[in-house]
């Protein structure tokens, strides 16, 4: 691993860090007290995204979510033989959030796992979907040059948000394998993990995807 790779793959840790102490810190704080709501919960995770892409987009790219590293070496965005090192660093970063909830809140709403509310097969339907709405908005702000206009933070943040606001009382709207993974791994839950370790990298692979074809239809 040369220099740039190791800063970028810490970029990533950090910022993977900084989602799962934020959003799940969220969850649990309002298990606790009632003071954020739903509503408040979905903000902080679109709110965290937001301010960590700007912070680090332009280290490592602000991934912080193996579907989306995965998503872009597909599309060959990302070189193929760096995608397992930020994938560790994601990974690393999920769990030490989660450690670190652990250390300071408790063990407190399973430290924010997910965790189906309906059937196993809706909730990986919808992480799909999911996924595959955000990679589509986050592809297009991140590679298209014709999309500078809008900033990306902006635009990938409030995706995040919106689709936990709808989507987060069925599935836990997660879109993202090391969020999930940091806290089931802590908490020692693994009911039904395996939704939001798989999902998410079919509906990220189907948006980048579907981003491609639209992207090169509207070139022709």
């Amino acid at each position: 691993m040369n220099n740039g790779l190791l800063w970028r793959t810490i970029a990533e840790l950090v910022g993977t860090y900084a989602l799962v102490t934020a959003g799940c810190g969220a969850v649990m704080v309002n298990e606790l007290s009632g003071a954020l709501g739903h509503v408040g919960v979905a903000l902080t995770f679109g709110l965290v995204i937001l301010v960590m892409i700007a912070a680090t987009g332009h280290i490592s790219g602000a991934h912080f979510n193996p579907a989306v590293t995965l998503a872009f070496a597909l599309t060959r965005h990302f070189p193929l033989r760096e995608v397992v090192f930020y994938v560790i660093g994601q990974g690393v970063g999920a769990v030490l959030g989660a450690l670190t909830l652990r250390v300071l809140v408790g063990d407190v709403a399973q430290l924010g796992v997910t965790l189906p509310a309906g059937s196993a097969a809706q909730a990986f339907g919808l992480e799909v979907l999911l996924t595959a709405a955000l990679m589509f908005v986050i592809i297009s702000v991140a590679t298209d040059t014709r999309a500078v206009g809008t900033p990306a933070a902006v635009a990938i943040g409030f995706t995040v948000a919106a689709n936990a606001l709808w989507g987060g009382p069925i599935s836990g709207a997660s879109m993202n394998p090391a969020r999930s993974f940091g806290p089931a791994l802590v908490a020692g839950v693994w009911a039904d993990q395996w939704i939001y370790w798989t999902a998410p990298v079919i509906g990220a692979a189907l948006g980048a995807l579907l981003y491609q074809f639209v992207r090169r239809t509207d070139a022709a």
